[in-house]
């Protein structure tokens, strides 16, 4: 599988990896394991610097679509994103904005970064 991820229930926290080559369904895949586990409200770190893929418009909104559709389902917690090094943060941040709707989401090209921001959210 393209992605491995932890679900901390004690730090609240998903830690997650895209590794490889990933399609829409496997991201999709992971949304729904994060939600059926309960992890919904917590902070997010995803970092897919050794991912790659081909999105087209249609998928970006799409996946936009599915996780803004997650606010129906209470608080959600924010989300860090590092997009591979190929990937135009404009594209990335599309997306964000597409599924924000009231919770802190941003892309980084650092994990440090990204970690440092993260602890500084409030939780959900």
């Amino acid at each position: 599988m393209p992605i491995s991820f932890t679900i901390d229930h004690k730090a609240r926290f998903v830690d997650a990896t895209f590794d490889g080559y990933l399609v829409l369904k496997d991201i999709e895949d992971f949304c729904d394991a994060v939600v059926g586990q309960n992890g919904l409200p917590y902070r997010k770190l995803i970092d897919g610097r050794t991912a790659h893929g081909t999105y087209n418009d249609a998928d970006v909104m799409a996946l936009g679509a599915r996780l803004a559709a997650y606010a129906e389902y209470g608080p959600r917690g924010a989300l860090a994103l590092i997009p591979a090094v190929d990937l135009s943060l404009e594209l990335i941040d599309r997306l964000l904005n597409l599924a924000k709707g009231g919770r802190p989401a941003k892309a980084f090209r650092s994990v440090d970064a990204a970690r440092k921001w993260l602890a500084e959210q409030p939780e959900a």
